[in-house]
């Protein structure tokens, strides 16, 4: 017997029992939407924390940080360190290189900040408009910021090959660095001493800086803060770029970023002035590391952890956070798996059933030479059939409910509008959909076309499971006696 004369048989026999056939496929179809639900609900609220963390942060960027204990070991002439030791691991160029070196890594860089340096930023005439203090100062490896994702929006990279007079820094700026000048010549208690993006005057039109960082001349100044013995020295600012806002880093926004060398050089110079001592071999106590996919981010991770050394990474957030949607998809897919196992022992009962009333039916075709494992299929195939219709029907109504998910906010202004135009004062809060798993496209559901056809597979091959036990009764059945059957 052809497999097309079986699958027509199936058909055949099914739609002799409709309303028999119908109460079976609706529970595969009950069993098939709930799963792909809440695996879409899942992968939705997975998506919408990526997003969610990627505003944070950089999800491919690891923070390490140094004098961490561990155990000294020695790797490329480098000595590192594990943490089972009582040795701390000493985070220097030595050991930076180390990482630039590990696979899927494409940028490794220190990362100064200036709150430790005494001093301002200044222009304009007699230094009116000044900085309080350099706290948006900061200093990174020039090689290091493109791979990592920067951009800028005018302007040439910052360059250790390039040379500039010995009283010149070059730097980066931010779009609002120049509102990080005050004028001095107001008091501290005027508003007119401050100028903030987004700050307008009576006529509603923006205020600019009182700095323009493009064209006015800044000078960097280093001071001893002794107010009896004032020390100070001077570096002119040249800005050779300005950076692209980036929202993950908010230095990007009204930074002062100086090559890696020239903050090392500031820092000593200011130690100098303090009259305390600086250690140009000292390690660094935080380090940036840049992968090139999520995917490597744990595994560059526990390289780096190898070496005895604490890290961070948005990652690590992003897998709690991941380990939550998966516990709660395993307690809502345990119902949903219920269901299935309830369908299956439908589509068992009915085949069962389907026996008994096709007992001579099944003797006839023996006695004419049918073979068993023909009979076998053709069962199989009618329960792979209820679990397949089931599967369709279940992806269908899997994607309305969908459907309706994604729209629900819109559904439920739609409602309102007609409560309240009936007189029926109506409030239906919804905002907590926000906050519990929708994608910035405002989805709480997605359905890949993968877990369609898992769903359909899956339907399919529970229906042909359920069929195997009832199948092989029927090939069982002696031929005389089922003859004899009525």
């Amino acid at each position: 017997m052809k497999i097309s004369d079986q699958v027509a048989l199936a058909a055949k026999n099914l739609s002799r029992r409709k309303g028999r056939t119908a109460l079976t496929v609706i529970g595969v179809v009950v069993g098939t939407c709930a799963v792909i639900v809440m695996i879409s609900l899942g992968i939705a609220q997975n998506k919408a924390y990526d997003e969610m963390l990627q505003s944070w942060g950089d999800l491919t960027q690891i923070q390490v940080y140094g004098g961490n204990m561990g155990m000294a070991v020695s790797i490329g002439g480098v000595t590192t360190s594990s943490s089972s030791s009582e040795q701390p691991a000493k985070l220097d160029d030595a050991l930076i290189k180390v990482f630039r070196s590990m696979d899927h890594v494409v940028a490794a860089t220190p990362y100064y900040e200036g709150y430790n340096l005494q001093g301002r930023v200044s222009a304009g005439m007699n230094e009116r408009y000044q900085t309080s203090g350099l706290y948006n100062l900061y200093g990174i490896d020039p090689a290091a910021m493109e791979p990592m994702g920067f951009t800028l929006t005018d302007g040439t990279w910052l360059s250790d090959s390039a040379t500039y007079p010995k009283d010149t820094l070059p730097v980066l700026v931010g779009p609002y660095t120049g509102y990080n000048f005050e004028d001095t010549r107001r008091s501290p208690s005027s508003s007119k001493r401050y100028r903030f993006q987004g700050m307008t005057d009576a006529n509603g039109n923006e205020l600019p800086p009182f700095v323009d960082v493009n064209k006015d001349d800044m000078t960097l100044t280093l001071s001893n803060g002794d107010a009896d013995n004032p020390k100070e020295m001077t570096w002119k600012l040249q800005v050779v770029g300005t950076m692209a806002m980036d929202e993950k880093n908010y230095w990007t926004q009204g930074g002062i970023v100086l090559r890696l060398k020239d903050m090392k050089m500031l820092m000593k110079e200011s130690a100098d002035l303090l009259n305390t001592k600086y250690d140009d071999n000292a390690e660094y106590q935080n380090v940036y590391v840049k992968v090139d996919e999520i995917e490597n981010v744990d595994a560059v991770n526990e390289a780096i952890k190898e070496y005895g050394l604490s890290t961070y990474s948005m990652s690590d957030t992003r897998k709690e956070m991941q380990k939550q949607v998966a516990r709660n998809q395993m307690m809502l897919g345990g119902l949903a798996a219920i269901s299935l196992f309830v369908a299956a022992l439908n589509i068992a009962n009915t085949m069962t059933m389907a026996i008994y009333e096709r007992t001579r039916e099944i003797g006839v075709m023996k006695v004419l030479g049918c073979e068993l494992k023909n009979i076998r299929q053709m069962f199989l195939i009618e329960s792979g059939f209820i679990g397949f219709i089931g599967g369709v029907a279940g992806a269908l109504l899997s994607w309305l409910v969908s459907l309706v998910l994604n729209n629900l906010m819109l559904l439920a202004g739609l409602l309102m509008g007609l409560l309240q135009s009936l007189g029926i004062q109506a409030n239906l809060d919804l905002s907590f959909l926000m906050n519990g798993g929708m994608t910035s496209s405002g989805t709480m559901s997605e359905i890949p076309p993968w877990l369609i056809l898992a769903a359909l597979a899956f339907a399919t091959g529970i229906g042909i499971l359920s069929g195997i036990a009832p199948a092989n009764r029927a090939v069982k059945i002696s031929a005389l006696e089922a003859i004899r059957h009525e």
